[in-house]
C-alpha cells in the first residue's frame, strides 16, 4: 500500500499574505508574503506535504472585483512562493448572505480536494487566521492551526470557545508544529 497523501490547507489573506483589515485584495502588485512563509513552506514541502489554498473571496459576490482579478492575484502568489508549489487553489466567490456550501467554515471545497487527491485527513492540517478556518479544519477532520497574524489574536479573544489544535505566532511556528505532529505517524 502506498503512503497516504498528506496535505496542508492554507487560508490566503492574513495567513500566507498580508491582509489589510476591511479591504479586499484584487491587485496582484499588492500581494506581500509574510516573511516566514517561503522558508516554512520549503520545510513542509521537503517533508512531503502537498499544498492547497482554500479561501473565501466574497469580494466577487459583493461586486468588488472579478474572478479574473482573483486569479491574477493567485498567479502572483504562486510566483512569489516558488520553489514551493501550491497544488491547487480553490475559493468561494459568494457573499456571506448567499448561504452556499463552499464558504468556510463549510467544507465542500475541502471535501472535493480530499477526494480528488486521495488526501488522508488524519495526516493533514488546516492553517488560517480566523474562526472559520479552525472550524473548517475541525469539520474536515484535519488538525487546525490558528496563526496569530492578521485576525488570529482577535478571533481568540472574540471566540473564547475556539479550540484550534495549535496556536502559532507565524507560519514558521505552524510548520514546526506540523512537522512535529507528522513525525508521530512515522
Amino acid at each position: 500500500m502506498q503512503n497516504p497523501i498528506k496535505a496542508v490547507f492554507f487560508d490566503r489573506d492574513g495567513t500566507l499574505i498580508h491582509e489589510k483589515p476591511g479591504t479586499y485584495l484584487s491587485d496582484p502588485a499588492k500581494v506581500k508574503l509574510y516573511a516566514p512563509v517561503p522558508a516554512a513552506l520549503s520545510r513542509l514541502q521537503k517533508a512531503g506535504f502537498l499544498f492547497f489554498i482554500v479561501s473565501n473571496q466574497s469580494g466577487i459576490g459583493r461586486g468588488y472585483f472579478t474572478e479574473k482579478e482573483v486569479n491574477a492575484v493567485h498567479a502572483r502568489l504562486q510566483t512569489l512562493l516558488k520553489p514551493a508549489r501550491i497544488q491547487e487553489i480553490v475559493f468561494c466567490p459568494h457573499s456571506p448572505d448567499q448561504k452556499c456550501a463552499c464558504r468556510k467554515p463549510g467544507t465542500l471545497l475541502g471535501e472535493q480536494l480530499v477526494r480528488k487527491y486521495h488526501i488522508a485527513p488524519a495526516r493533514s492540517f488546516m492553517v488560517g487566521d480566523k474562526k472559520a478556518d479552525v472550524l473548517f479544519g475541525q469539520t474536515l477532520g484535519v488538525k487546525s492551526v490558528l496563526v496569530t497574524t492578521a485576525n488570529g489574536k482577535k478571533h481568540l479573544q472574540k471566540y473564547p470557545d475556539l479550540k484550534p489544535d495549535f496556536v502559532a505566532k507565524d507560519m514558521m511556528a505552524a510548520a514546526r508544529y506540523i512537522l512535529k505532529e507528522d513525525k508521530k505517524h512515522v
